[in-house]
């Protein structure tokens, strides 16, 4: 095959479940500021720290970061992370592709799973100028942090849809094991997630159109 050579890969479903942070809004920059300080005040290597941040709840980051730690300062500390992280939103821009994405699927069945509080997700989601899904799972609506699913399968139940009709759009190792184990494709978005099985990987979101059948089948038709 040709470097020039292109393929198409299509997907059917029912309804979309989409991460944000790394997925739809690119954060990178606030998330490594924040977490190289939080790394630094706490003696850890913050390049070390960057590799198991991305996708997982800070709580939970932080509980792979310092294991010995007790829990209950883990969430001490991620509310004034979160306090941190949406303050700052220098540097938050829409991913590839975003804004016409979002535009596409406005009227389509799908849902925002993010690891990111309600507080978090509403200030990244308005300084990448897009628009908040009206189904929403963010942090205060789990028990357990992406790799779990519970969030995908929250998200499917409140659409109305079964898991295997729902396909999640992902950027990190945790999200992306998170929607495999509810039973969900994934459609691994960006340079973090093509590492990690996705059922397809896209560099951004200009690589794929969505559109609707009269039966309300959506169907994704992926550029490789």
């Amino acid at each position: 095959m040709s470097a020039s050579t292109t393929t198409t890969t299509v997907l059917t479903a029912r309804a979309l479940l989409l991460d944000m942070d790394g997925t739809i809004v690119n954060s990178d920059a606030v998330v490594e500021r924040c977490w190289r300080r939080w790394a630094e005040r706490h003696g850890l290597d913050p390049e070390a720290a960057l590799k198991v941040v991305h996708g997982r709840q800070g709580y939970a980051t932080m509980a792979v970061l310092l294991p010995e730690r007790p829990m209950e300062q883990n969430h001490a500390d991620n509310k004034v992370m979160l306090a941190e992280e949406t303050a700052d939103t220098d540097g938050v821009v829409p991913v590839g592709g975003a804004g016409a994405f979002m535009a596409a699927i406005a009227e389509l069945p799908h849902a925002l799973v993010t690891s990111a509080d309600a507080a978090l997700a509403r200030a990244r989601m308005t300084a990448a100028g897009l628009p908040m899904p009206e189904v929403r799972i963010t942090a205060e609506s789990v028990g357990a942090s992406k790799p779990d699913p519970e969030g995908f399968l929250k998200g499917a139940a409140e659409l109305g849809f079964a898991p295997a009709d729902c396909v999640v759009f992902e950027d990190s190792e945790a999200g992306i094991a998170a929607g495999r184990a509810a039973g969900m494709r994934v459609v691994g978005v960006g340079p973090r997630a093509g590492a990690h099985q996705p059922t397809v990987h896209v560099p951004d979101l200009t690589h794929l159109t969505v559109t609707a059948g009269a039966d309300g089948t959506l169907r994704l038709e992926i550029a490789g």
